[in-house]
């Protein structure tokens, strides 16, 4: 069976959905497949900026996620086995916030079913088999024990799972997650603390903390098997005592981290966006919100039909390429730059590390350009 659309998105995660969403009022028939049935028990913990903040509050979900979301106020910043600080204040900077932290089910749920009160057709359970650009985009899925072509002017490829030619860098580290208790409220203060195997962070996440520990990829894996007093002890001894005594620990688990960035961005018809086009190392959390801003300007541009250019044509693309470069660029060289300065041991550079953290604390401008830029991106 055949079908047509404007704008095929493929996968329904936050991204899709909040494409989707962007999309609702564009008069355009967007079609959203989704293979997975739900996002339910997807706890990972999620660091949305107050810019990403912004824009869900553009696409009217913000009011819902406000009540499970925690806010970050301060970020604190130190390196182990090191001098040198410094601390980031919204106040200081004129926001309210600097970010939230919210499990990714909850963030992905709300989205979805925003996403399915819209005119946009949903099909959750659609499976992709295929797609290909040319002329148009072609997109073989299954659905209810059906097989349907649907052609489009653009297919948005938003899951981060499709198998596209990419550049990675394989960073040797794993990332293990869990969530912590300890003796000290967190008062909305984030931590970032650069350590021997790379960075721990330490998030403000209702009554605890979300943890997120890059470490050797042997090390996670004994970390998520060890007794939890083990574990708690070996997570004191690497964050310190700041926050008092880690009394527990729930929901460990670990994965892989490498910067993986998609090759050919001009496929006819085509787009990639989120960690379909771009997946980064989580240190400063910029992953999910440089891919809310790829899905907010892409519907900007389908909204205005990309200055009378044709949707999906090699120069509508262009042009949304242009929109969107530096800052793709800015984010995945901030992030790949912060692992390779702060995953190395050697004394010259924890000396230069030292000193770099101690005069951007001293520089309140410096501090406020950081701030902004971790917040709306390289353009903002």
């Amino acid at each position: 069976m055949s079908d047509s659309a404007d704008i095929a998105i493929i996968g329904g995660g936050p991204v899709g959905s909040a494409l989707a969403l962007a999309l609702r009022a564009s008069g355009r028939k967007v079609v959203l497949l989704e293979a997975r049935a739900s996002a339910a028990g997807d706890a990972r913990p999620l660091a949305l900026s107050y810019g990403s903040r912004l824009i869900l509050e553009r696409l009217g979900v913000w009011s819902e996620l406000a009540t499970t979301a925690t806010p970050i106020r301060r970020i604190h910043v130190s390196q182990r086995g090191g001098f040198g600080r410094v601390e980031l204040d919204a106040a200081e900077a004129g926001f309210s916030e600097l970010g939230y932290v919210i499990d990714y089910s909850r963030l992905a749920l709300a989205l979805a079913e925003a996403a399915a009160a819209t005119p946009v057709q949903c099909l959750t359970g659609a499976g992709v088999i295929a797609w290909h650009g040319g002329s148009t985009a072609n997109i073989e899925y299954a659905y209810r024990g059906q097989t349907y072509r649907l052609e489009a002017q653009l297919a948005v490829i938003a899951d981060g799972g499709a198998a596209t030619a990419a550049r990675t860098v394989d960073y040797d580290q794993c990332a293990v997650t869990a969530r912590v208790v300890s003796e000290r409220p967190h008062n909305n203060i984030a931590y970032e603390r650069f350590t021997r195997h790379g960075p721990l962070a330490l998030l403000p996440d209702a009554n605890g903390w979300a943890l997120v520990w890059t470490t050797t990829p042997d090390r996670a894996r004994s970390l998520c098997e060890r007794e939890p007093a083990s574990f708690l002890a070996d997570l004191q001894l690497e964050f310190g005592s700041r926050v008092g005594a880690f009394t527990a620990v729930d929901g460990r688990a670990s994965y892989p981290l490498r910067l993986r960035r998609t090759l050919d961005e001009s496929a006819g018809h085509t787009v990639l966006i989120g960690n379909a086009a771009q997946t980064l190392h989580p240190v400063a959390g910029q992953g999910f919100n440089l891919g809310l801003r790829d899905a907010w300007e892409l519907a900007e541009q389908a909204a205005t039909s990309g200055r009378g250019v044709s949707l999906g044509s090699r120069e509508w693309l262009q042009q949304y390429f242009a929109r969107r470069n530096i800052d793709r660029r800015g984010g995945i060289g901030m992030t790949h730059a912060l692992v390779q300065l702060f995953s190395n041991d050697l004394l010259p550079l924890r000396l230069a590390r030292g000193t770099g953290l101690a005069l951007l604390g001293c520089i309140p401008p410096l501090k406020n350009f950081l701030i902004r830029r971790m917040t709306f991106g390289a353009r903002g």
